[in-house]
């Protein structure tokens, strides 16, 4: 059937239109002609915006890992699923044949299911990005237990968090991980963790760095003898349509994290089908995703999406910066990559190291370049495009959320014309649309309001773990009967989207609503500067002002400061208009960011207002130790 891989922008739009016109009947022909059931669901789709409520696929019976190893033993079992590439170039990469990870699979779901764990129970998972990882997430799927990963960077305070919220009963993790030159002690932030944590029965131990760590006696067990011991037969767990997959926690701007819930069989359809075409998967290619599948960007396109095709796919353990800033195009050369997922930050951080670390290297195998987590700005946009993809590999940049479990609106690579910035036009049955502050729904083309989407997929998370009012409240109650993604945007001439940022990132100076994605993209083309944030803070006359924290190139920039300030704000000002100049610029080290690289705007407008007593949990931050700094620089 041509609708599960579109090939030119006529067919998009055909296939767009169908999508959208008859729902139901699309996602029903998707979902029979290219997955297994165990059995056929009694309704395509039941919702209900208002409560909110969303099934798909009613009563039908399936487990995902049938899907993503079972069925293609038959045909691809000596085929690569899944290559490892460690930390250490040194150490040589490992291939996991469709076979071996069917029987590491079942090895270890067995194991799980020796330590009582059952269908519906969650099981929090804290390890690097080694096998391991992807194997557990895959076993515990098998079983129809619940996983919730966690990113293994996060502190003892966040992994509490998260192993109380969803009341996990055992926890898989490691001795410890290597990133880039360091080694992390994981089983201590572990032990730690645990401190606060009752429900936890048992710590499975996965060895990595081989560090002497405590084991606590009748709680924690080496992962290996046990795997060793258990059978690689295990049958699999049949689950409904809408039992939980995993719960995946997103830090909320406020309050305490929230674990959305994803479910079983739309987000497998969803996946798998947003897989094929945002990244135009052909048999044989080399897929590679540089996340980490302790975001929901690791979970749907390193593990579900790519597995559900047969693909072949990447799993890396490194940083871009070990053992030198080449690492990721040395990978691509190594193993003839033919999709790349990455960043914005990593790309400006890889830009930022100039082009001979990248003409080193053969990327000739490149199709498809992918961007993701952030709106990619023109300068890295650019530099990506003509140094990593050399003017002939499109440039994807997808956006989507935790939320919405899979890609929400790309280009599809050699279908849609891309454009520097724009995320492009809605993926096959994404209806979006925007709306103003009161509630109108802004049509037509050049327009800019808030982003929401008016008809379910198969991929949106169904609620928030033990708080479904939350997950209304969050959601579904800005805009009656939408889903508010809580995202900017404005619709350009040809109706193609570019995601201005977060809606609390948009300023009102005098009036005027600024969204600070243009603005950085402005500073970003200032030859000097490396990265930058804006935020605002209270202003007598206007209401708010902007507040730019801006890292330099060169740390040691020898430059005049006040003269730098002078050329940003004739800079912004040429490119967005004098309303849009900085009243405060703040030359920094570094701006705080999460561990998937996302900028904390949170606390620096926090600091730029002078209210810096509640600042949160900075421990999880990637650099925590950067708040310090700009906190005693603040201007």
């Amino acid at each position: 059937m041509s609708n599960y891989h579109i090939k030119h922008l006529e067919e998009y739009y055909q296939v767009y239109r169908k999508s959208v016109r008859n729902p139901e009947s699309f996602w029903e022909e998707i979902a029979e002609e290219h997955f297994l059931w165990r059995k056929k669901w009694d309704n395509v789709l039941s919702w209900d915006f208002k409560k909110p409520e969303v099934k798909w696929f009613e009563g039908a019976k399936l487990n995902i890992t049938e899907n993503c190893i079972d069925r293609h033993l038959a045909t691809r079992g000596d085929k690569t699923a899944i290559l490892f590439e460690p930390n250490d170039p040194n150490e040589g990469a490992e291939h996991i044949t469709y076979k071996q990870l069917y029987h590491r699979v079942n090895q270890f779901a067995n194991v799980l299911k020796e330590q009582g764990v059952k269908k519906g129970d969650r099981v929090c998972i804290y390890v690097p990005m080694i096998p391991e990882l992807a194997i557990s997430v895959l076993a515990c799927a098998r079983i129809g237990a619940i996983h919730s990963v966690v990113f293994a960077g996060f502190s003892s305070t966040a992994l509490s968090t998260r192993i109380n919220d969803s009341d996990c009963k055992l926890v898989i993790t490691a001795d410890g991980s290597y990133r880039g030159s360091k080694t992390i002690d994981l089983k201590g932030i572990v032990d730690e963790a645990l401190e606060s944590c009752n429900g936890v029965e048992t710590v499975l131990v996965a060895k990595r760095i081989n560090s002497n760590i405590s084991m606590k006696e009748g709680r924690d067990t080496w992962l290996q003898p046990l795997l060793d011991e258990a059978s690689n037969q295990c049958k699999a767990e049949i689950m409904d349509a809408e039992d939980p997959l995993f719960i995946l926690y997103t830090s909320g701007s406020t309050g305490k994290p929230k674990g959305m819930v994803h479910t079983t069989a739309g987000y497998m359809v969803y996946t798998a089908y947003t897989f094929k075409n945002a990244f135009q998967y052909k048999e044989n290619d080399l897929y590679w995703c540089t996340a980490d599948i302790g975001w929901i960007t690791g979970h749907s396109y390193i593990v579900y999406g790519p597995l559900a095709n047969g693909a072949t796919t990447v799993l890396f353990e490194g940083v871009p910066s070990y053992p030198d800033f080449g690492r990721f195009w040395d990978i691509v050369d190594k193993h003839k990559v033919n999709q790349f997922y990455t960043a914005p930050t990593a790309i400006r951080a890889l830009a930022k190291q100039g082009v001979e670390l990248v003409e080193k290297y053969d990327l000739s195998s490149l199709k498809v370049l992918g961007s993701v987590g952030e709106p990619i700005n023109e300068e890295a946009w650019h530099w990506y495009n003509d140094n990593v993809g050399k003017n002939k590999s499109p440039i994807i940049d997808s956006w989507w959320q935790t939320e919405t479990g899979g890609i929400m609106i790309t280009p599809i690579p050699y279908v849609t014309p891309t454009k520097p910035t724009y995320a492009t036009l809605p993926f096959i049955g994404i209806q979006p649309c925007l709306m103003d502050e009161n509630g109108v729904e802004l049509k037509g083309n050049q327009v800019d309001g808030r982003l929401c989407i008016k008809f379910p997929w198969p991929s949106i998370a169904r609620t928030i773990w033990g708080n479904h009012q939350r997950y209304k409240d969050t959601y579904f109650s800005t805009y009656e009967n939408m889903y508010f993604t809580g995202d900017g945007a404005l619709r350009d001439e040809v109706g193609y989207y570019r995601i201005t940022g977060r809606v609390d990132d948009v300023i009102i100076v005098s009036g005027h609503n600024l969204g600070t994605a243009p603005i950085e993209d402005a500073i970003n083309e200032h030859p000097a500067v490396a990265e930058s944030a804006i935020v605002g803070f209270p202003h007598d006359v206007k209401g708010s002002a902007l507040y730019g924290y801006i890292t330099l190139k060169d740390v040691g920039e020898s430059r005049n400061h006040d003269n730098l300030r002078k050329e940003i704000n004739q800079l912004i000002s040429d490119r967005i208009g004098p309303i849009s100049k900085l009243e405060k610029i703040q030359f920094t080290q570094g701006l705080p960011k999460t561990r998937s690289g996302k900028i904390m705007r949170r606390i620096l407008r926090k600091i730029a207002e002078k209210d810096t007593s509640n600042l949160g949990d900075t421990s999880t931050l990637l650099n925590p130790e950067c708040v310090q700094d700009i906190m005693d620089n603040v201007l």
